[in-house]
């Protein structure tokens, strides 16, 4: 009776969710990565696209022995009564968890030639292995993941800022201050 009423929540739920983001799949062993479409990070520019990856926590279980009791010690120096010791276990973070948001180019823009020029462009840089098909795949992702992840972006989604490297997106340049003579 409970899984049939929670079932029927989450369906429920479901494609409200759905409307706000996309979570693409991933191969094994890549974190999660999700792309949002309605939201962005706050002080975004309108109309910009944003991506995000979450970075799990790092926990450990540490197990200590506590003193409860010290020990006795007599005159002499001699123990005349033992320590006694409890252990406890408690779990510490190692690492916390860390979200990464980072521009991206808009859906528009990733049409298949798009894809497949991002395709040949990882190619060339040897991140990229197999024909390029115009589709963002698991090894298109797992592709951009090996290339942006020496610039401290572990992500199969393409930020803009890689895009610009590769080529693929005009370089934004300042504008003329016109104080020149």
């Amino acid at each position: 009776m409970c899984i049939t009423v929670h079932r029927l929540c989450l369906l429920a739920v479901l494609p409200a969710l759905v409307a706000c983001q996309t979570t693409l799949p991933l191969p094994t062993g890549e974190p999660e990565v999700t792309r949002l479409f309605q939201a962005a990070p706050p002080g975004a520019a309108p109309g910009t696209c944003w991506g995000k990856t979450a970075t799990p926590a790092v926990i450990e279980t540490v197990t200590e022995q506590v003193m409860v009791q010290p020990p006795e010690i007599s005159a002499d120096g001699a123990v005349t009564t033992s320590p006694v010791y409890r252990t406890e276990t408690r779990q510490k973070i190692v690492k916390e968890r860390r979200e990464t948001w980072f521009e991206t180019p808009c859906e528009s823009v990733l049409t298949p030639d798009f894809v497949q020029s991002l395709q040949r462009a990882l190619a060339v840089r040897g991140h990229y292995r197999g024909t390029p098909n115009g589709e963002m795949d698991a090894r298109t992702r797992a592709a951009v993941r090996r290339y942006q992840a020496p610039e401290g972006l572990d992500s199969g989604i393409l930020s803009l800022a890689a895009a610009r490297k590769l080529g693929l997106v005009a370089v934004e340049r300042p504008a003329p201050d016109g104080d020149e003579a």
